[in-house]
Formats: structure tokens, C-alpha cells, sequence
């Protein structure tokens, strides 16, 4: 039989009141506290948080306080990457971005979501001293290398962005965009080859 965390990352239909999982999400919102209150001079502490958080992480990884996840874990970044501040990363599921690559402020990377049929999304089996946490299914989002997400953007679980590609500010990514190109808009489409 799966775990609840064998279920999340598989995209299957799973409980995030699960005792690994939230034991997992809590610890991750202190490093992420302890990253937020760090000071920004101070890199190898700034490289020690970041490395327990993380699932990977490459050479020259800036990330701007505040940054918010799920479980850190299961996020994956490459060489010589720049995340701005305010993004949001929920990583149920693997989120993987290539090197040489930035994400503008306030983007959100969703790899969940909740079933659309409220039956499905509300979790029945929790005993009455629990929270009745939705329950959620995921999908990874893949980043490619060179890449440069806007600002204000969001990205959509199961999404893939092709290497070289530049996503205009404020996009609703719904749907996977191909290497060397430009893509904009609500939802974000290709205007332009690279």
C-alpha cells in the first residue's frame, strides 16, 4: 500500500494532513523563517538553509527573502539561478528549473491542485480533532535552462518550458510552452520565435 507521499508524488488523489507530510511542510516553514531573518551578507548561512530546504541545489542559487514552499524538498534548481522575492512555490510534486535561468518577483509555481467535484475534494476520514485538509493531486513542473519567467506570473501544474524561452510578466501559464520562443498572456500563448 502508498503512502500519502508516494500518492502526492505520483499525482494521485492524497491527504496532506498526512503525519510525514505535515511533519515535512512544518519544518520547512522554520527554514524558511530562519532564511527570511538571515542576513542577506551572510551566504554561507544563507547556503546552509537553502540546502536543507531544498531537494537540490546548483552553484550561484540567489533567492530573495521572502520565499515561500510546501516541503522544499522537492524543488530542484540549477546553476546560476535568481529568484526575486515573493515567489511562491507549492512542490507536491517535483519542481525542477534549469541553469542560467530567473524567476521575477511574485511568480507562483503550483504543482497541485484540488478536484474540481467537491466530493472528491473534501476528505472525509480525518478523525474530529484533525483539520480537514483538501484533498489534492499533483503534477511536476519542468523549467528549462536560459529561461526567464516574469513577474507576476503563475505556473500551472504539469506545465513544461522549453530551454531559452521568456515568459512575459503577469502570464496564467495553463499549458506547456516550447524551447526559444516568447510567450504571454491569460493564458500565456507564443507571440513570438526566439
Amino acid at each position: 500500500m502508498k503512502t500519502e507521499k508516494e500518492k502526492m508524488l505520483a499525482g494521485e488523489l492524497y491527504d496532506p494532513g498526512d503525519n510525514e507530510l505535515i511533519t515535512r511542510w512544518h519544518l520547512a516553514k522554520k527554514l524558511m523563517r530562519d532564511y527570511w531573518l538571515a542576513d542577506t551578507t551572510d551566504k554561507e548561512l544563507l547556503d546552509s538553509i537553502l540546502s536543507r530546504l531544498l531537494g537540490s541545489k546548483g552553484d550561484n542559487v540567489w533567492i530573495s527573502a521572502p520565499f515561500s514552499v510546501d516541503y522544499g524538498e522537492n524543488i530542484h534548481i540549477g546553476n546560476n539561478c535568481e529568484i526575486n522575492m515573493n515567489c511562491t512555490f507549492l512542490d507536491c510534486n517535483k519542481i525542477t528549473i534549469g541553469d542560467n535561468s530567473g524567476i521575477g518577483p511574485n511568480v507562483q509555481i503550483y504543482a497541485v491542485a484540488h478536484p474540481t467535484d467537491p466530493h472528491e475534494r473534501l476528505y472525509q476520514g480525518q478523525d474530529e480533532n484533525s483539520f480537514p485538509f483538501w484533498r489534492s493531486f499533483t503534477a511536476p513542473v519542468t523549467i528549462g535552462s536560459n529561461v526567464w519567467i516574469g513577474g507576476g506570473s503563475v505556473i500551472l501544474p504539469g506545465v513544461t518550458i522549453g530551454d531559452n524561452t521568456t515568459i512575459g510578466a503577469g502570464s496564467i501559464v495553463t499549458k506547456s510552452i516550447p524551447a526559444n520562443c516568447l510567450a504571454v498572456g491569460s493564458p500565456c500563448k507564443v507571440i513570438r520565435n526566439l
